[in-house]
């Protein structure tokens, strides 16, 4: 009979692992006063000195609140969408079910209030298991924490390369080093402290950092409203996230859970009878998948992403953009927005309606800013972010710039040639110099050749010519009737390309320009050198090149919007802002966005331009699309009209006292030269589409429904110098009647080159 060998001295490998590591402890031997008591246990006992050794905490482990969730809201409170690096959300120990509190101790750690950051017996039983080929951990709690606390550090340091994870990269100096934080830990942090940090930072799957994501990823539920099965289930997963994954392998999982819920009943946390339910009781998931980042947004996903890419933009969150974008995907920032669901949901609800299926893939957006402060109220556009069949997809935001004014992206398309929207700078500039808006002025004029003689006090020179004897084409209108003398207001009114050019050929239009300026338009894609080097992240819309009198340089709807709203704040402009208040995960302010305002123009001049743009809803070429609350009921509002030369850009861009809103339909692919001519939209077919067609009922029924919560009343009149007689209602000039013919097709003619352009015009819209 052979005799049986004491297993533990089996090999000399086995004797040689287990002399390592003594002989280690000895060399560290200062652990010894450490090891088998508390820490607050030690303060002045005989063996203080010798743990001296652990009094200094590394500045490597300052314990800052782990990575968590960013969230952004809409200005009511309610969440938009959630952007995180790790989904975590931290919970205070008294927001934890007790079953969670002490289903991780029996199982992770039956001794953690017993000893000081190091349990000897789990040493000794670890280095006794290891010998007999059954490798054990024995890292306590505050070890574990330890750990993750340093990993976390360095993930959040950019350093993910070097973390160290238990039992694959850690060597005997790691252990130590470990040993030796986790007992300064434990004499700087309570236990409660510990266990709650612990449960915060401990990873459950790739979806679920820290026990209140656990808990919501894995049973749609909270760390507080935790049920014993379900805490003793997770209390499991953390030994191995991979192995014991209830989703993936529900039987290792239930192995797990019931080892937990035995270690429970040995140790008293339980009783009998809550052991046997436990045990009976099915492993089942109730997953909730976070969907993160503004592809996910519960509202408004362009929106969220221009608010992202603000806070990505800005230095005050970090020296380089890769820190910015650290700082809010782990900072757990908490983003208030002036965004309006209500709003959102409604111009949602229009831009979708009004393509319908969209297979030739045309855009619509709106976008709402509110005059005074200059939050954005809603951005809509009718794509998905992420592709769906049948559905027009796209990520790029079709509101804003490409860029912002420092060159920073905003992942904007860059805004649409604007057509007749730009007509009411030039009329403000009208009465900025003292003119009355009722005027007689020349609408028959169609050549300015060029040596006309604009007047311009600006450096700039004036570009382009309409002129059919010089090789180009005459100055034209969308409809034959209106080559004739005119009211300044009747040309406005009714959108006529010869009144704007007539009462332009009488100012300078270096003032134009500043009216321009002054309310904040600019092109939405930047200017570039030969080289294709960027010059002017958002470059003026140079006043002095004529096509711009009619809009041939592409503007953004926020831009427009943005602009408008000065008339209705009495002359006053303000910068579009998103976010309203930035805290961290500590509650502390960080830079947000404030209202930027500046005066632009006179309030005389915005209330005559005011004064206008109603006339054109009420009797001009937006006259079939004036909003109302109910079909008896109108309220005060200001709109006008606008269409390029392809027909391809359509607008109605308006306000009322409260509200200012851009309405936008057209062709946002590739270079938009796509002509919005003989196409199906939404099963109807338009020979021609024009701005008061699909743009107009979109932007009435959006502002029928947001406007009136806003404020609606009444916009004061012009001084009556610049009506001239004060009341005066326009007419026809000459008893002319009004053509009622459908109007011709506008110019093919490029919008560049000699500076031509060409917006909507003619009575024939008013009259369907």
């Amino acid at each position: 009979m052979v005799t049986r060998r004491n297993p533990i001295f089996d090999t000399a490998t086995t004797l040689g692992k287990i002399l390592g590591f003594l002989g280690v402890s000895a060399i560290c031997g200062v652990l010894v006063a450490g090891l088998l008591v508390p820490a607050a246990a030690v303060s002045g006992s005989a063996a203080s000195g010798s743990i001296q050794f652990f009094d200094t905490l590394p500045a490597e482990l300052t314990v800052n609140p782990p990575s968590q969730a960013t969230t952004i809201l809409a200005a009511d409170g309610s969440q938009i969408a959630s952007i995180y690096s790790e989904n975590r959300t931290r919970v205070s120990l008294d927001q934890m079910s007790p079953y969670i509190k002490d289903a991780i101790v029996s199982v992770e750690d039956s001794r953690f209030y017993e000893h000081g950051g190091i349990d000897a017996t789990g040493i000794m039983r670890a280095i006794v298991s290891t010998a007999r080929g059954q490798k054990q951990g024995a890292s306590t709690i505050t070890q574990q924490y330890v750990n993750n606390v340093i990993n976390e550090s360095l993930v959040s340091q950019d350093k993910a390369a070097d973390v160290k994870l238990n039992g694959v990269n850690k060597g005997v100096g790691d252990k130590l080093r470990e040993m030796k934080l986790a007992i300064a830990l434990e004499k700087k942090y309570s236990k409660q402290q510990i266990l709650e940090g612990y449960l915060n930072i401990v990873f459950f799957n790739k979806d679920a950092y820290g026990i209140e994501a656990a808990s919501r990823f894995f049973f749609s539920t909270t760390a507080k409203d935790l049920t014993l099965p379900q805490a003793a289930l997770l209390a499991g997963v953390v030994n191995s996230p991979s192995y014991y994954d209830p989703i993936a392998n529900p039987d290792h999982a239930k192995q797990r859970r019931d080892l937990v819920l035995g270690l429970m009943l040995d140790q008293g946390k339980i009783k009998k009878a809550d052991y046997d339910a436990a045990i009976a009781t099915p492993v089942t998931t109730k997953v909730t998948q976070p969907l993160q980042g503004c592809a996910y947004a519960t509202t408004a996903p362009y929106f969220c992403d221009y608010v992202l890419h603000l806070l990505y933009n800005n230095p005050a969150y970090g020296a380089t953009q890769d820190e910015r974008i650290n700082r809010v995907s782990r900072g757990g920032l908490t983003i208030q927005t002036t965004l309006d669901p209500k709003a959102q949901n409604a111009a949602q609800a229009q831009v979708n309606g009004t393509t319908g299926d969209n297979p030739d893939k045309w855009g619509a957006t709106i976008v709402s800013v509110q005059p005074g402060s200059g939050k954005i109220v809603s951005m809509a556009q009718n794509t998905v972010w992420l592709p769906q069949a049948g559905k027009f997809d796209q990520t790029q935001n079709f509101n804003v710039d490409v860029l912002d004014s420092k060159g920073n992206d905003l992942n904007g398309l860059g805004g649409f040639q604007p057509g007749s929207t730009m007509k009411p700078f030039t009329f403000a500039e009208w009465l900025n110099e003292g003119k009355s808006m009722n005027t007689t002025i020349n609408a028959a004029v169609r050549r300015y050749p060029q040596n006309f003689p604009w007047r311009n006090t600006c450096s700039t020179p004036v570009n382009g010519w309409y002129d059919s004897s010089n090789g180009t084409f005459d100055l034209q209108n969308s409809d034959a009737g209106y080559y004739r003398p005119m009211t300044v207001l009747y040309g406005l009114m009714n959108s006529i390309n010869t009144a704007t050019f007539a009462s332009a050929s009488q100012l300078d239009l270096c003032g134009i320009q500043k009216v321009v300026d002054a309310v904040g338009i600019h092109g939405g894609n930047p200017a570039r050198d030969g080289s294709g080097q960027i010059t002017d992240p958002n470059p003026k819309v140079q006043m002095t090149t004529l096509g711009n009198l009619i809009g041939s340089t592409q503007t953004a709807p926020l831009t427009m919007a943005s602009a408008m709203a000065t008339f209705a704040n009495n002359g006053t402009y303000c910068e579009p802002i998103a976010i309203t208040s930035v805290t961290d995960q500590t509650g502390a302010k960080l830079p947000a966005q404030s209202p930027n305002c500046k005066s632009a123009v006179t309030p005389e001049v915005a209330h005559g331009v005011a004064y206008a743009m109603q006339e054109v809803l009420n009797q001009g070429s937006g006259s079939l699309i004036q909003p109302r609350i109910s079909t008896k009921t109108s309220f005060p509002i200001a709109a006008k009209t606008g269409t390029n030369d392809s027909n391809g850009s359509t607008w109605v861009v308006g306000y009322t006292s409260g509200l200012a809103t851009a309405s936008w339909f057209g062709d946002p692919l590739g270079s938009q030269l796509r002509p919005g001519r003989n196409i199906t939209v939404n099963g109807k077919f338009y020979p021609s589409i024009d701005g008061y067609m699909i743009a107009g009922p979109q932007f009435s029924r959006y502002m029928s429904e947001i406007a009136p919560a806003y404020g609606t009343n009444p916009f004061p009149a012009p001084p009556s110098n610049l009506l001239d007689p004060p009341g005066y209602r326009t007419t026809t000039p000459n008893n002319n009647t009004p053509a009622t013919t459908q109007p011709t097709q506008p110019s093919t003619q490029p919008t560049s080159g000699n500076g031509n352009g060409n917006g909507d015009n003619g009575n024939g819209k008013k009259n369907g």
